[in-house]
């Protein structure tokens, strides 16, 4: 079954019961049992719901996994796989990542002794070369990489995980499995942010865990249960809508993205364009050997720093100024100030995330429109 396909069909989204063609939304909080301990399949809202199970098994499908789990957020679904990790574990992460993951990771490095070593993974021997120095319960990375849309290769990285019996967790949220699926790279555990791309109508806060073993799968379940950072039935229902169309919003997005790319990388106003999808990003032939396309996000740093990149934001009519991505519509945000606040100002400046960067969900409007705003917005810079 070829991948648009999948979309459609994954998951059994037909209900048995009455043929409807969508899952029913289950508003129920508990379900009655034929006897003590004696279920029909649920229990209890929080350790399971009937539209959720469907979501879960179309996660697992979509990105080749054994078990999907679905979460309340995408920091709740890391906030539960950090549950897993014992006091002082060790984290080898890209160090250029989403300031809620850097927040939380300093988080539990402050409250429960979490070590977690940033390196720019984009050059494969830096991770063999961490791992011998000292062992890593888990090795993370973000690829494309937010908001520096820097490359990680799936395959040189999870090669040297698993020598050094350390996990690869691939934060999937930029790509989405439509681009990208990286248990088929050798990653062991996917995690997104199913607000995003998966959704892509911004009206559901979700995320997800995809398990390439069934038994961490089962684990972190028990988790799941445990910590309780659960979807809505609604939101579950509002992410499986939104994945059936998936396929050709991503092929949308990328052609909006790939217009923006080109007029930014064209103006005399921006220092710097990052998109995989153009020639001149020094990983494109990486994005076009692991991935299916060059997604929809962009980001630029604009002369100026942050004078600059105000009066772009000012000007810009179809892009609105909003943190999220992913969505039909396109958004524009400034991570200095918005995504990335809560990463240290030297650290930021040390990844690259200056006054001047911004970065570009671009939405399914007709390219040129798009092309056209941001032209016309660098007119001001």
């Amino acid at each position: 079954m070829r991948f648009d396909t999948r979309l459609i069909h994954a998951g059994d989204p037909v209900d048995s019961a009455t043929g409807a063609v969508n899952p029913p939304i289950y508003l129920s909080s508990t379900f009655v049992q034929r006897a003590p301990g004696v279920d029909r399949g649920f229990v209890y809202g929080r350790t399971g719901n009937p539209t959720r199970a469907v979501l879960e098994r179309t996660l697992s499908a979509l990105e080749g996994g054994r078990r999907g789990l679905a979460f309340s957020s995408g920091l709740g679904a890391l906030a539960t796989l950090l549950e897993d990790l014992p006091s002082g574990a060790r984290i080898v992460a890209n160090d250029d990542l989403y300031g809620g993951t850097w927040r939380l990771f300093d988080h539990h490095a402050r409250q429960f002794g979490l070590q977690v070593e940033f390196l720019d993974l984009t050059v494969a021997d830096r991770l063999s070369t961490a791992l011998e120095r000292a062992p890593a319960h888990l090795v993370y990375v973000e690829t494309p990489t937010n908001p520096m849309m820097r490359l990680v290769d799936l395959e040189a990285v999870a090669r040297i995980a698993r020598r050094f019996g350390s996990r690869l967790v691939v934060d999937n949220t930029f790509a989405s499995p439509a681009l990208q699926r990286p248990i088929e790279r050798g990653a062991d555990l996917v995690l997104h942010s199913t607000t995003k791309y998966l959704g892509g109508h911004s009206d559901l806060i979700g995320g997800a865990l995809v398990a390439r073993s069934r038994r961490w799968g089962e684990r972190l379940a028990w988790l799941q249960n445990a910590v309780g950072a659960v979807p809505s039935p609604v939101d579950c229902f509002l992410a499986l809508r939104g994945i059936r169309t998936l396929g050709v919003r991503m092929r949308a997005h990328e052609a909006s993205a790939r217009a923006v790319a080109e007029v930014l990388e064209s103006s005399r106003k921006v220092r710097a364009t990052y998109y995989p999808g153009l020639p001149s990003h020094p990983q494109h032939r990486l994005a076009r050997r692991q991935m299916d396309g060059f997604g929809g996000m962009v980001s630029a740093e604009l002369i100026g720093g942050a004078g600059g990149a105000r009066r772009f934001l000012r000007k810009l009519r179809f892009f609105a100024l909003a943190e999220s991505l992913g969505g039909v519509e396109s958004l524009v945000e400034h991570p200095a100030s918005m995504t990335h606040l809560s990463v240290p100002a030297e650290i930021r400046r040390q990844r690259g995330i200056t006054e001047g960067l911004v970065r570009l969900s671009c939405g399914i409007e007709d390219p040129a429109d798009l092309a056209d705003d941001v032209r016309r917005a660098l007119v001001q810079v």
